[in-house]
């Protein structure tokens, strides 16, 4: 089974490039499911209906989200009312929606969880590892796809060797910088520490530039500005999946920049 991961999707200008080049990857790598990180994808911080819709349509079969899953009030009216949206499963306060969601792929059962990690997140959460051991434990899935969402590269390499064996991937989502290390495990479990982002490229994080380098840089109290410059990066992995074990034979990145001619 060919499965599509496809980093955190910010704003309009990262909505906008899923749309045109979603299907050339799908047809491309001739995927049978795709999954994405939703999180960022209304004005940067949450998800709407409608953009919810957007992305469904633009052809992704399951959104996961993160830190930011609550930040537009309008999730928790829907996200009970669809099956395809997941939240994370460690939050600590009493919220609609589900952290894990098991499909049915061509015959196979696939699961997906989204979890939030500890280290350097402002979120209270349970542990990620008591969360992700429980539902592997009760819940029995032929393939098992985490999203960790979480700021450090070290904590998801622990997580990964953690779960070597286990799962059939580990996937970083959260700093919106695709990292190379797109590798199988020792014991067949596929990891990245992050798949990166899809939104403006020539911005930092999806946002513009200058908002971030004053904040970062210069201790500004101002907001981050979401960057609309229209030329696209897309960031997402690849996942070719031993259907007789659940386990990778295969992970690779895709980093793909639109030209600004």
């Amino acid at each position: 089974m060919k499965i599509f991961f496809i980093g955190d999707i910010v704003g309009r200008v990262g909505r906008d490039i899923v749309k045109r080049k979603l299907k050339h990857f799908v047809e491309k790598y001739d995927i049978d499911f795709v999954i994405a990180n939703g999180e960022n994808a209304t004005h940067g911080k949450g998800l709407i209906r409608r953009h919810y819709d957007e992305l469904i349509d633009s052809g992704v079969d399951c959104i996961t989200l993160g830190n930011h899953y609550d930040s537009k009030n309008e999730l928790a009216t829907y996200i009970d009312t669809v099956e395809n949206l997941i939240r994370p499963i460690n939050i600590l306060r009493d919220y609609p929606g589900t952290g894990t969601v098991t499909f049915m792929v061509n015959g196979i059962s696939l699961r997906v969880i989204n979890v939030l990690g500890n280290a350097f997140m402002r979120e209270e959460v349970s542990s990620p590892y008591l969360a992700i051991q429980e539902v592997l434990k009760n819940e029995k899935a032929q393939i098992n796809i985490i999203d960790f969402h979480g700021e450090s590269t070290s904590e998801k390499q622990c997580f990964g060797y953690v779960f070597d064996g286990e799962v059939t991937a580990l996937l970083g989502t959260h700093t919106h910088v695709q990292t190379r290390d797109a590798h199988i495990l020792p014991k067949g479990t596929a990891f990245i520490s992050d798949v990166g982002m899809c939104g403006s490229k020539e911005s930092v994080i999806g946002f513009e530039k200058e908002s971030v380098v004053q904040k970062i840089i210069f201790g500004s109290s101002n907001k981050f500005v979401l960057s609309e410059n229209d030329h696209g990066l897309f960031s997402a992995v690849v996942l070719n999946v031993d259907e007789t074990n659940g386990l990778c034979k295969e992970i690779f990145a895709i980093y793909y920049q639109e030209d600004e001619k």
